[in-house]
């Protein structure tokens, strides 16, 4: 009996008719990786970057055992956990960080490509540095998100690389034999105006400070509302944590929250406060949205939104992180948030926040002020 790949749903991140729970290169993954993945053991097989279920249910319902995967975003591990639930398969996987612990000894490693070159090499990296020496890497995606640069990656890490046919517009690449000077991946250190920026693979923008963000940290006003343990100003969708560590660096006696979705983003935050001597004051979570903070009960929350679920491009994300926000601020609390112009979320900030005025503008982003009603 084939698995049911239409039971996947994509809940807690955003549903559409264009953004699904599962894709052609899911499908491909699984059919090219069959014959290695027969007759594994129990934990010998790792999944990594399996946005909502598809690879590690699927594998489970073909007999695959305590499975270790691996999600970047913490929507992908509670859609797997949900999607567990309702098709099949809870209790035969195991949710883990990017990792020694992932990889030690795998066998067989599905991978979805990710879109950054540098988290490709984080993940060959640790799989080449303690997987099992006959590890097989099945790695697909979309054609249209794959570039040539992701096979060099693989072949700097492995001493052989197969590359499939395409089918329905998807790809497998297949990477053996693990190179013996293999070594841990190390995060990406700058100094960005005079702030350290740690980064690792994948996270926004890198070890480096985004066009978007250095304008709302330019006009930001040296008076903020709250900044105490009890009211602390918050950093959402945080990335590297910049701004948070920009405001506790600015304000001495601050007490700051940043939170993102992505591990990867969460690891280089905490990373990023930590060499800039400001971990005593600034906390960073792992979370959904800001699920951990109280109805009103902040004055102040900074946002970058992001545009990307997964490898798609949407404007639909926003809105979700918007209503979010005007939950959490208390009345007259402030939203300040930059965005792409084009994108003209100015109307949905004053529906789902408050009254919202633009504060300043340049060719390709805007700044806007929303008071929590």
């Amino acid at each position: 009996m084939s698995f049911a790949f239409e039971r996947l749903r994509r809940r807690p991140d955003i549903e559409a008719p264009d953004l699904v729970a599962v894709d052609a290169a899911d499908r491909l993954i699984l059919d090219e990786s069959a014959a290695v993945r027969a007759g594994l053991g129990a934990g010998e097989l790792v999944v990594i970057g399996d946005a909502y279920g598809a690879l590690t249910l699927a594998a489970v319902h073909e007999g695959a055992t305590d499975v270790r995967v691996h999600q970047d975003a913490v929507t992908g591990e509670l859609a797997l956990a949900a999607n567990a639930v309702a098709a099949g398969g809870a209790g035969a996987f195991r949710s883990l960080p990017l990792t020694a612990e992932l990889v030690r000894g795998a066998r067989v490693v599905l991978l979805r490509l990710p879109r950054s070159l540098d988290a490709l090499a984080d993940i060959a990296d640790l799989i080449a540095a303690h997987a099992h020496p006959d590890v097989v890497v099945v790695a697909g995606g979309r054609v249209k998100h794959m570039t040539l640069s992701m096979n060099e990656v693989l072949r700097a890490r492995f001493d052989r690389l197969d590359v499939s046919h395409a089918r329905q517009k998807s790809r497998v690449l297949t990477a053996r034999a693990p190179r013996a000077d293999a070594r841990d991946p190390q995060p990406r250190r700058a100094v960005v105006d005079g702030l350290t920026v740690v980064a690792y693979g994948g996270v926004f923008a890198g070890a480096r400070l985004d066009v978007g963000t250095r304008l709302l940290l330019r006009t930001l006003p040296e008076e903020l509302p709250g900044g105490t343990p009890d009211d602390p100003w918050i950093d959402f969708a945080c990335g590297t944590g910049i701004v948070a560590t920009s405001l506790a660096l600015g304000h001495p006696d601050a007490a700051v929250h940043a939170s993102d979705t992505s591990a990867a983003a969460v690891a280089s935050a905490r990373a990023t406060v930590a060499a800039n001597g400001v971990g005593a004051r600034v906390s960073v979570v792992q979370d959904d949205l800001l699920t951990t903070r109280l109805d009103a009960s902040a004055s102040f929350i900074a946002l970058n939104p992001p545009f990307h679920s997964g490898a798609a491009v949407t404007d639909r994300l926003a809105p979700r992180l918007f209503a979010d926000a005007g939950r959490v601020l208390r009345p007259g609390g402030e939203l300040w948030c930059v965005w792409n112009s084009p994108l003209e979320y100015r109307p949905v900030l004053e529906r789902l926040v408050g009254p919202t005025r633009q504060v300043t503008r340049n060719p390709k982003f805007t700044v806007t002020v929303s008071l929590a009603r």
